[in-house]
């Protein structure tokens, strides 16, 4: 998969993505590792400039497939391709890059990706409060559905006025009542 085999529609209704915009073009990629019964598991994250999870992924190794398999993921998933991948200096983002994305700006810089890894916090949270992932299967279907459900209720909240926090936080509510069915008789 390339660059060209993705188009630009729009992404499928009824999921937590619609209503809001298309993300940035800018994208901080990033792994993890998490600890399931006592076997070493990787957690792919992609986040756009703004802090927007695009994209994640579960694997066992950090390997160039992992990176290739994550690439292809997250293209598919998002239907357009960024100008700039932000990363830190794993050497196996830059072999898949050169396969799935050789048009794309890549920066290696350990302090350029600090996004991405900001980005991890919600996910530990939740996973110290859930007291650890039983499988990484499980790991995969939550923190999928977390990012999101986060990006809709994530508004900067020094960057708007109260009027418009409470538009955006509005919006959010309607958004979400309306993707889990609230309020509809049953």
């Amino acid at each position: 998969m390339t660059i060209s085999s993705v188009s630009s529609e729009p992404l499928p209704f009824g999921t937590a993505r619609r209503g809001q915009p298309q993300r940035g073009d800018k994208w901080h990629l990033d792994e993890v590792v998490l600890t399931i019964k006592g076997k070493y598991h990787y957690l792919w994250r992609a986040v756009d400039q703004d802090g927007h999870v695009l994209d994640i992924l579960m694997q066992s190794r950090r390997k160039r497939q992992s990176a290739k398999r994550f690439f292809c993921k997250l293209l598919k998933g998002l239907r357009y391709a960024p100008r700039v991948l932000v990363t830190d200096k794993l050497k196996s983002y830059a072999a898949a890059r050169v396969q799935i994305m050789p048009g794309v700006e890549h920066r290696q810089h350990k302090g350029l990706n600090n996004r991405a890894k900001l980005s991890h916090r919600p996910s530990r949270q939740c996973e110290r409060q859930m007291r650890r992932f039983k499988s990484p299967g499980h790991a995969q279907r939550f923190l999928s559905a977390h990012g999101p459900i986060n990006n809709v209720f994530q508004c900067q909240r020094n960057r708007l006025s109260a009027q418009q926090y409470r538009h955006v936080r509005t919006q959010a509510f309607s958004i979400w009542n309306e993707v889990t069915n609230v309020g509809r008789n049953v």
